[in-house]
Order: structure tokens, then C-alpha cells, then sequence
């Protein structure tokens, strides 16, 4: 009987293993954490979005996930749960390399999932106001390229943001980009040396950051819960960009749309963005690794209540790792951020699933370690040289940004899913490929009309506007319309936003835009 059973276990694990096909479960996956960087047009140097794109890739490919590289999730999400986490799970992982092992089977062909749609098109709209850097070519040839450049709003009074777009100029080339207000619009274009890694004066004001396939920040709007940011007469809007090794020659122009509140609008509440953790005063010696610490207040505790929205911390290419947590004697710690292992070519805000409260009493800490030895393979320096704080890339800093605002009773209960949802309807989705919706935007449920009638081997996909998968729909063969209930595939009703239908028909992919509101 226990001979019978191992072998039962070793035949389960051999067909479990060999089951996994890219039409059944891999492509799906793919598609999920991998394509947003990985499309044709995309940052990624390659596309991963068919079977023939993945297939010569495969050694690679095991090696990165082997490795924990690829998909590039910085943050632990042990520590605390966040928003579009591109991390893969321990079964996801298993699931990839063990079809990677079995030889790649690609399984039905007719069932590949269609895919998640992309374009470079804005997802909001045109706003209230665009600002834009000028054309630049990339100077990136042996080295990455970190350019600034600071532009003028020409507002002539004060205005509310309640949503912001970065719409990249050139998505091939942008790794990454910060957005500034710096409201005395002092700060100036900086794209001489190709080491200028974020603004000189601390009166400027971190708004948002962009990484490829990164949704807009969509704040709530509509009372009882309206937030929004500041923006003054007279601000310019500063841009920080990356620009990656390999991109010397290409050209980008990319803008900033901002969406406002009409002037005059009242009860809106104000979120901040801001260092609350900063060191701006050390020196990491040569030869040595360091371990800095900075608190919020520096003495005593925070004198308010006040509520956490999400956390950006930043250093240069000495930093190993960081954490920022909050504590008080006695009460629980409100844990924040954890990077084991810090990629300075990988930085963003990480949005919380909820919000998080921090109480009067409570201090916030940031923890970072520096590694200016031989061992660091980011060193800029060789031999290893002295490195103080500062605003060059080869300089260091040691900074943790948060969006935060004053305490109301019940914000740790608001689902952050749904308050980042869109709330701007002012723009409809086109009509391609003859696929009717109605009504759309939709509140509960939108009716999907099709030329002609689907047949048995047409698939049929939602995903969200940054190429998150949403549900399967299951139409009814021979029919020519379907409902979609606006739930996901845990039959949770979805927030409001802009979402697509990926329609693979008689073998052809067609896509159509969605708008949810609430």
C-alpha cells in the first residue's frame, strides 16, 4: 500500500508538472507580469506576449525568476500589501519553471487567452493642462542617463489636482520618471553630465513617479471622499528622468496631464507628499559598509493623527537595503516599506491596500544600509571613493517619501483599490473592430454586442487599463451578445476605472474600451 501511494504521488507530481501548457496556464501569467515591460513598443529590450516571442528565451528566462530578478518587485510583500504588485507567488513561480523544464508544451493553440491590450494613447484624456519637456536625445551609451528638466505651468492662480498622467514620449526608452511641483519655479534643466537624479531644493514637491505600466493617480473626487494636491501660480513641473544603457540616438518628449477641480470647489482634502524620513548630512567612507537611521519627528512623537496613502523611499547606487516602519511603546509597529535588496533602477510609490493610520505618540523610522566596498557591483567609483549626501546620482541620499494627510475617523477602512479608481467620465472609448457596447460608461453592467455569432473557440478577456487580468467571459455559443456584470473572477464587483475587452475571435484579436463609474 505505501509503495502504491509514492508512486500514486510520483505519477500526480509528473502529470501536474507536465499539465502546464503556455494556452492553459502559462500565457496568462506572462501576460500579467511580464507584459507590461515585455510588448512590442514596450521598455523591455524584448516582447513576451506569443509562445515564438517566449520560446528562444526560455534559459534566460528560468534564470531571472530562478534568481528572484524578473518580474522587478523590489518590496517585501511579507512586510505589507500593496497595490499592482508585479511580484510572482510561490505557485506562480513553480508553475513557470516547471514548464520551462518539460520542454515548453504550447497545448491548444485555439485556447491561448487573448491578450491584454496596450497603446500609446493617454488613458484620461487630454485634462486641464499639459506640460511637456522638450524633445531630448539620450545620451545613454556605457552608461544610464539621469536628466532633469524644468518646466513652466503658466498658471496665474491656485488650482487642485485630482488626477495626474505621465504619457511617456518614447515607452522604449523611459525607465523611469519623478514628477515635481516645485512652486517657486527656481529649480533649472539640468542635462549636461547625465547625473541628475532629483531636484537641488527642498521646497519641491514629489507628486507621483511613473515606471512602465503604471496606472495614473486617480484620487477619488466625489464627496464624502474628495482628495487632491496643490498646485500654485507661478509653479514649474519638474522632471527627473531615466533613460536606460542602449537608448543613446532615441528621442523622447515625455508630458505630464493634469487633471483639476474647478475653481472654488469646497471640502476637499488635502494629501502632502513629502520626505517625512530624510538624512541629508553624512558620509559613507571608503572601503566600508554603513547603517543610517533618521526619525520622524526627531524628538518625541507625531503630534497629530494622520493617514498614510502610500511610501516612496529613495538612495543612490551604494544603497544595500531600507526599511521605514512606524512604533510607539506598547502599541502595535505600522510597518511601511522593506527592500532586502535595493535597485536603484527600480523605484517607485508603493500604494497601500488600505490606508494606513498613524496615531498621535507614534515615530516614523527609516533604517538604510550602504555598501562603498568592491563587493557592491553599483559602485560608481573604483577604487572605492568617500561619498557624501547630495543630488547627483554619484552622490547618496537617504530619503523616504510618503502621500499623507490629516486623520478622519474611518480612513484605515477605506480599500485604497477603490479610492486610486478612475472618477473622470469626460472621455468616452472609441468604437473598434464593429464591437458595440451599452451603456458605456457603465455603472453595474454594460451589454457587449458582437457582428456576428460567437462560436466555440472565441475567447473572450477583461483587463484593466494597466494590463491587469480581470475575468474570463463565458458567452453562450451562437449568440451575438453577452453581459458583463462588471465583477472580477472572484466575483468581487471591480472599482470604477477604464478597463478593456480582449476578444481573440475566429483567430483574430480585437480589443474594445470599457468605463466603469460608480
Amino acid at each position: 500500500m505505501k509503495a502504491l501511494f509514492i508512486l500514486f504521488s510520483i505519477l500526480f507530481v509528473q502529470f501536474t508538472a507536465k499539465s502546464q501548457t503556455w494556452s492553459g496556464e502559462v500565457a496568462q501569467l506572462f501576460y500579467d507580469k511580464c507584459s507590461k515591460c515585455h510588448h512590442p513598443g514596450g521598455l523591455a529590450p524584448v516582447s513576451l506576449m506569443t509562445y515564438d516571442e517566449v520560446s528562444p528565451m526560455s534559459t534566460i528566462i528560468s534564470q531571472y525568476i530562478t534568481n528572484d530578478e524578473m518580474p522587478p518587485w523590489p518590496p517585501d510583500n511579507s512586510y505589507q500589501e500593496y497595490l499592482h504588485t508585479r511580484s510572482l507567488s510561490t505557485t506562480e513561480k513553480t508553475t513557470v519553471i516547471n514548464w520551462l523544464n518539460n520542454g515548453l508544451p504550447q497545448g491548444n493553440s485555439a485556447a491561448i487567452p487573448p491578450p491584454p491590450v496596450y497603446t500609446n494613447n493617454t488613458i484620461l484624456g487630454n485634462g486641464d493642462l499639459t506640460v511637456q519637456i522638450p524633445t531630448y536625445m539620450s545620451k545613454a551609451t556605457a552608461n544610464d542617463d539621469y536628466v532633469c528638466f524644468s518646466v513652466p505651468t503658466y498658471l496665474t492662480q491656485n488650482r487642485i489636482i485630482k488626477a495626474v498622467e505621465v504619457v511617456p514620449g518614447n515607452r522604449e526608452i523611459v525607465h523611469h520618471a519623478l514628477i515635481f511641483i516645485d512652486p517657486s519655479g527656481i529649480e533649472s534643466t539640468d542635462t549636461l553630465d547625465g547625473l541628475c537624479a532629483s531636484p537641488s531644493n527642498a521646497s519641491t514637491k514629489l507628486v507621483i513617479g511613473y515606471t512602465p505600466g503604471a496606472s495614473p493617480m486617480i484620487l477619488p473626487s466625489v464627496i464624502p471622499l474628495a482628495l487632491g494636491m496643490d498646485i500654485g501660480p507661478g509653479s514649474n513641473i519638474y522632471f527627473a528622468m531615466h533613460y536606460p544603457v542602449g537608448s543613446y540616438g532615441e528621442f523622447d518628449s515625455t508630458k505630464v496631464i493634469l487633471h483639476f477641480y474647478p475653481p472654488g470647489t469646497t471640502n476637499i482634502r488635502q494629501i502632502s507628499a513629502g520626505p517625512l524620513i530624510s538624512n541629508n548630512n553624512f558620509t559613507l567612507p571608503a572601503n566600508q559598509v554603513t547603517n543610517l537611521t533618521a526619525q520622524y519627528p526627531a524628538n518625541g512623537g507625531v503630534p497629530t493623527n494622520f493617514s498614510v496613502l502610500s511610501v516612496f523611499p529613495h538612495m543612490h547606487l551604494l544603497g544595500e537595503n531600507i526599511k521605514a516602519y512606524a512604533y510607539k511603546a506598547n502599541q502595535d509597529t505600522i510597518k511601511f516599506v522593506n527592500i532586502p535588496h535595493w535597485d536603484f533602477h527600480w523605484q517607485d510609490f508603493y500604494f497601500f491596500r488600505n490606508l494606513q493610520k498613524v496615531a498621535t505618540g507614534y515615530r516614523i523610522k527609516g533604517e538604510a544600509k550602504y555598501d562603498n566596498t568592491v563587493n557592491n557591483p553599483h559602485n560608481p567609483n573604483s577604487p572605492p571613493l568617500n561619498v557624501s549626501s547630495g543630488f547627483n546620482t554619484t552622490d547618496e541620499m537617504f530619503l523616504v517619501y510618503f502621500h499623507f494627510m490629516p486623520y478622519m475617523n474611518g480612513d484605515e477602512n477605506y480599500d485604497l483599490e477603490e479610492l486610486m479608481s478612475a472618477s473622470l467620465a469626460e472621455y468616452l472609448p472609441e468604437d473598434p473592430n464593429g464591437i458595440m457596447t451599452f451603456p458605456n460608461p457603465f455603472r453595474e453592467s454594460v451589454q457587449i454586442e458582437f457582428k456576428e455569432p460567437l462560436e466555440s473557440g472565441d475567447l473572450l478577456s477583461i483587463y484593466s487599463s494597466a494590463g491587469d487580468f480581470i475575468c474570463k467571459l463565458n458567452p453562450l455559443i451562437g449568440t451575438k451578445e453577452l453581459t458583463w456584470d462588471g465583477k472580477n473572477s472572484n466575483r468581487e464587483n471591480i472599482s470604477s476605472g477604464v478597463y478593456y475587452l480582449s476578444a481573440r475571435i475566429k483567430g483574430k484579436v480585437y480589443s474594445k474600451k470599457l468605463l466603469k463609474f460608480d
